[in-house]
């Protein structure tokens, strides 16, 4: 019996998080099971580092980013903590179509004492509002077909007023194992174990998501990987 699938080439499921008849109790389950996994991957801290040397650069003002398809909000909200912790001006919005998904994230940003605005949005039919200086997305984009990632990363470069950053799964064989020993360990979700592997299945690899990204409009983009 193989272990690990064939990996070469995408194969792009519907996970079971993403539907929509999904028992609530059940989806509150998989939100803690991804705020544990993106806790241990460190995803915060990736997205931290540019963010801070903008905000942190010499008469720079305020920054404002808006965190898409942001699901629990375990990001914006890690990202405020810091942010405020070291004294910087930079504030943090999210938005999600899951209604379901902002009102969790509501709720722990208040839990945890942030100010985070959390609002709905459906960001491959709607417009992204202006004003942000970054837009940032997070475990996202593998849940999309090619298309779509196209043009929503063409949204966000015309949104955003100086940086897009995208943090998302890398396809191959050590992220597949990863995502199946994690999920066990980090997760009682059952959604969660099926989704963690099929994600990693559905991700791109760095050459594929560069070659989205300058057909987005996007060339020359810097594309790094992070544990």
């Amino acid at each position: 019996m193989r272990l690990v699938p064939d990996l070469g080439a995408r194969q792009l499921r519907p996970e079971l998080m993403d539907d929509p008849s999904l028992e609530a109790g059940e989806h509150a389950r998989a939100l803690a099971g991804l705020r544990n996994m993106n806790r241990v991957a460190r995803t915060a801290t990736a997205l931290w580092r540019p963010i801070r040397e903008m905000a942190a650069a010499p008469g720079h003002g305020p920054v404002r980013v808006l965190d898409v398809a942001t699901a629990s909000g375990d990001i914006p909200i890690a990202l405020r903590k810091r942010a405020r912790a070291e004294g910087l001006a930079i504030s943090f919005d999210a938005c999600d179509i899951s209604e379901r998904a902002i009102g969790v994230a509501t709720e722990r940003a208040k839990r945890s004492g942030v100010d985070v605005c959390f609002f709905r949005a459906d960001v491959l039919h709607d417009e992204l509002p202006q004003g942000y200086d970054i837009m940032m997305c997070s475990l996202f984009m593998h849940h999309l077909e090619e298309p779509e990632v196209v043009e929503l990363l063409y949204k966000m470069k015309a949104a955003a007023g100086r940086m897009v950053l995208v943090s998302d799964l890398v396809r191959c064989r050590a992220g597949y194992v990863m995502a199946v020993t994690a999920s066990r360990m980090l997760c009682r979700s059952r959604v969660a174990h099926v989704d963690a592997p099929q994600s990693v299945r559905a991700a791109f690899t760095m050459e594929e998501f560069e070659a989205l990204a300058d057909e987005a409009g996007m060339d020359g983009a810097h594309i790094e990987w992070h544990w």
